[in-house]
């Protein structure tokens, strides 16, 4: 009998990246731990790592090239599905010119480097400007943020966690999602770490999160006005003299349009949209000041709002102008192994393009998903008639799914490099899987860049892949050599070199020509991986603007101001919609791993008692949640989780759908809330979908006799407040 293996490697299923020790024998895995000596992760793991296993086990996963022949599918050669992709697509192309084929790529494409470094080529060969990403329901207003202050969109400040002292939080929930934007494992020692250093978190939230319950304060907010209430910090700021730019002296522009832009917004103009007292509001900022190793963090929930681009920009002013920026225990620049804001490629744009029916500018090569619906289902030149989508699951994950998925159906041809006939999938014409996780090697070109600590880490493949199966960057390359081909495109050099390298010889080459000067026998020789130190002041060598200096007040934030101001008129809305992450989901693909879905229903409608005598559901056990775009049948859960006027829904459900080849997922579907949001609610800065705050009625289903929910009784170390 063969002997039990041990490996090391790094999870790439969420931002985390934690590093795992899999002990396996006979080609099967044993277990899976936590790496102690990982020098970011320390030995933590969540609950998704086991999926890791059950995604390499699964039997739904697809593993050769599947051709739908109506309501059929067949399995065809890997060469014949490539002809085939790169056939279909040109020719609607040569037809209908080249934006009538559209791209789409998931989350997951940032989790794979393969996927990084070989689907960027086939893009600009496809020279298409119908090109969409997962970015724009999700991080775009951070990008623009970035491009517009410091000269690039992945130049992302983070906060410095482990010598913080004072972390303030809105709209993020990083003790279930170990970061986002700020990739931190082992978070709850992490943030613990906080309170024992004599540091203090406060978290600014509609619900009473997971990381509000192990705060120190915690203030409900209503749902959109996060933008008011940074305005007012700002404000409250220059009016009362705790600005600090002594370590910036010289180093930005913008300072005095910023103080007079701003200066309307006081806390008592802001305090009654907010929710939030106004003597609160100040002393909630005399506090983050008084603090010289303090940070401003916002996540989702001021991301995908209608003031998502102002949110991350303030957020940005406010870490600026109170000395918390570009300082130990503040908002930090990474300095990765691999440094993705030292390339040529990739700085940022904005409005180089329109969309075709609404008009939107593309912000950073793309347009916001949210027009992909309309761009297929209106007639005219340039109307999509193809698409080919890589790791993602629109129907779920984008606003009003079941209008993109009349666009789906109507397609010439679809074509979707994935591992499984999904929601969005079951429409593809042909299907292209790569191998999973544990039969190719890993690397984390994104998540470096986003790490409280600079470390660098390689994982070899655990597997060697089946017989007869491709990777994610063998089929790009393959597309790329065959759309080339036919296009008769000029066939660079560079894409030559890098399809003979393979990926990990090109991350040989960037390693060393990063910041570090590493090699990747030097990773192969540590399978721990290599603590590169903490985050450094680097200003302004770092910045990437023509004259090295930050900008304080770019003219489009300025502008938006207009809009925010008039937000100040407008009557709040009786019930609004959010939305909430859990531990064992990572948006929409990890509900077919049977271990992942033990327990209760998660996928529940939270509501506050006072709501359910106001909206007449006493009792009920199921309710009918309505937008402008659909209705959805969801149960319900009564809590003091959420505050008054809002209810909550997960998100990444709603696996009811026909055709789909999920075992597990379909027998828990629970309810898509992208079948509520609404395409045309957008942040008019950055092009976000505006997903949270949604406008929504409810109408009870079933009732029977049913008791409240969770009671807050004790929050954090102090305090809650449910009005401010």
């Amino acid at each position: 009998m063969a002997e039990t293996e041990t490996h090391y490697r790094a999870c790439n299923l969420c931002e985390a990246i934690c590093g795992l020790e899999i002990k396996t024998r006979d080609g099967a895995i044993e277990s899976i731990r936590g790496d102690t000596q990982d020098p970011l992760s320390r030995g933590h793991i969540c609950p998704k790592a086991v999926a890791l296993q059950d995604i390499h086990n699964d039997p739904d996963r697809l593993r050769h090239p599947m051709l739908r022949r109506g309501d059929d599918w067949q399995r065809i050669s890997w060469d014949a599905a490539f002809d085939l992709a790169a056939d279909k697509l040109l020719e609607l192309q040569r037809r209908h010119g080249n934006d009538a084929v559209a791209v789409y790529l998931g989350n997951p494409n940032v989790h794979n480097y393969g996927s990084l470094l070989y689907g960027p080529p086939l893009l600009r060969a496809l020279r298409t400007h119908n090109r969409f990403s997962a970015t724009s329901v999700d991080q775009l207003p951070h990008h623009l943020s970035s491009y517009t202050m410091f000269g690039h969109q992945l130049l992302l400040p983070v906060p410095d966690l482990d010598r913080t002292r004072h972390l303030l939080v809105l709209g993020g929930n990083p003790m279930v999602s170990n970061g986002s934007m700020m990739t931190s494992p082992d978070i709850r020692k992490r943030l613990k770490a906080i309170g024992q250093r004599g540091g203090r978190i406060v978290v600014i939230d509609p619900r009473h999160t997971e990381t509000a319950r192990l705060a120190d304060e915690h203030h409900f907010v209503r749902p959109g006005t996060d933008a008011l209430l940074l305005a007012a910090w700002v404000a409250t700021v220059f009016e009362e003299g705790l600005d600090d730019l002594a370590h910036l002296e010289g180093a930005c522009d913008g300072l005095a349009e910023v103080r007079r832009s701003l200066a309307p917004f006081t806390a008592e103009l802001v305090a009654p949209m907010v929710g939030i007292e106004a003597p609160t509001i100040r002393r909630l900022v005399r506090d983050f000041c008084a603090v010289p190793e303090a940070v401003c963090y916002g996540r989702m929930g001021v991301s995908v709002q209608e003031f998502g681009g102002l949110c991350q920009w303030l957020i940005n002013v406010l870490n600026v102008i109170t000395g918390h920026f570009d300082r130990p225990g503040g908002a930090m620049f990474s300095r990765p192994a691999v440094d993705l804001v030292a390339r040529r490629h990739g700085a940022g744009s904005w409005g180089r393009w329109k969309s075709r029916v609404r008009g939107l500018p593309e912000i950073g090569g793309e347009l916001p998903v949210s027009v992909l619906a309309e761009e297929m289902l209106t007639p005219g030149d340039g109307q999509i008639r193809g698409l080919l989508t890589s790791a993602g699951n629109p129907v779920l994950s984008t606003p009003d799914g079941r209008q993109l998925e009349k666009g789906l159906a109507e397609l010439d041809f679809m074509v979707s490099i994935d591992l499984y006939i999904n929601e969005t999938t079951r429409h593809a014409h042909l299907i292209l899987p790569p191998t999973a996780a544990l039969e190719h090697d890993h690397y984390d070109l994104v998540f470096n860049a986003l790490a409280v600590r600079n470390t660098a880490r390689y994982s070899p493949a655990l597997f060697p892949p089946a017989a007869d199966t491709r990777h994610d960057w063998q089929i790009f390359s393959q597309l790329l050599r065959r759309v080339q081909r036919n296009a008769k495109l000029k066939y660079r050099f560079e894409t030559w070199a890098m399809g003979k390298m393979g990926p990990a010889r090109v991350l040989d080459r960037l390693l060393r020509q990063g910041p570090h000067g590493l090699r990747l026998k030097q990773l192969q020789a540590k399978p721990h991986g290599v603590d590169l130190g903490p985050l450094e002041p680097c200003m302004p060598k770092r910045l990437r603007t023509p004259d090295r200096r930050l900008r304080l007040a770019p003219q489009k934030m300025i502008e938006d101001l207009d809009r925010l101001t008039a937000r100040l008129d407008r009557p709040t809305e009786p019930l609004v919609l959010i939305s909430r992450r859990q531990m064992r989901s990572n948006n929409s693909w990890m509900h077919n791993y049977s271990r992942l879905m033990r327990g209760k229903d998660r996928c529940t409608l939270l509501i506050h008692p006072e709501d359910v005598v106001t909206h007449d559901l006493e009792g009920s056990t199921e309710v009918e949640v309505t937008s402008r775009v659909g209705s959805i049948v969801v149960p319900l859960e009564v809590s003091r989780e959420v505050m008054p006027g809002v209810v909550s829904l997960p998100h990444g459900w709603g696996h009811h759908r026909p055709e789909i080849q999920l075992s597990t997922a379909a027998q828990h579907p629970g309810a898509s809330i992208n079948d509520l949001t609404d395409p045309q609610r957008l942040d008019a800065l950055s092009n976000n979908a505006a997903l949270s705050g949604l406008p929504v009625t409810l109408k009870a289903v079933r009732c029977e006799t049913t008791a409240v929910g969770h009671e807050i009784t004790a929050v954090g170390r102090e305090t809650v407040s449910e009005a401010g």
